[in-house]
């Protein structure tokens, strides 16, 4: 396999591991990863998603942050308040791994409708409100209500007509 340009995050990976006095396998063990998947982002052959190094830095208990930006999923002065948000609705515990992926896909699709995707310039505030109203969201009722995110139903929606 040839090296992938991810920086120099193995390194560093292998580094903060090291500093942490954990094994590999420990580390994956902690970081719900398999062992030879983290051996590889140390090496540089894996690139890992935003999700895994959330895990990894979890179980290191460092900056999720500093891994994106060492990953270059992030620049580091750019989408402070998306990769806090991101990592607030990982990090809550009242919700399973079913609820964190489905919010945090209707959170990116809410950013990329108001022009907030990668390279986009953000759309005027007046702009982004006028859009996002009536957005239906996943998790809709048969009977045409929005599920709450505690899980009841809010009622009917009523349509202009």
């Amino acid at each position: 396999m040839a090296s992938l340009n991810v920086g120099n995050l193995g390194e560093y990976l292998r580094e903060q591991r090291r500093n942490a006095q954990l094994s590999l396998r420990q580390l994956a063990d902690a970081a719900g990863v398999s062992n030879p998947y983290l051996s590889q982002i140390e090496r540089g052959l894996r690139k890992p998603s935003a999700e895994v190094l959330q895990q990894v830095a979890k179980a290191l208990r460092i900056s999720a942050e500093t891994l994106y930006v060492r990953a270059g999923i992030l620049d580091a002065e750019r989408d402070r308040d998306e990769v806090e948000t991101r990592a607030v609705i990982l990090a809550d515990p009242s919700l399973n791994e079913r609820q964190k992926q489905v919010l945090l896909q209707i959170y990116e699709s809410f950013r990329k409708e108001n022009g907030f995707g990668v390279g986009e310039p953000a759309a005027e505030d007046g702009e982004a409100a006028e859009r996002t109203h009536g957005t239906d969201v996943p998790g809709d009722t048969a009977e045409g209500g929005t599920r709450t995110a505690g899980g009841s139903d809010a009622g009917p929606r009523r349509t202009a007509g």
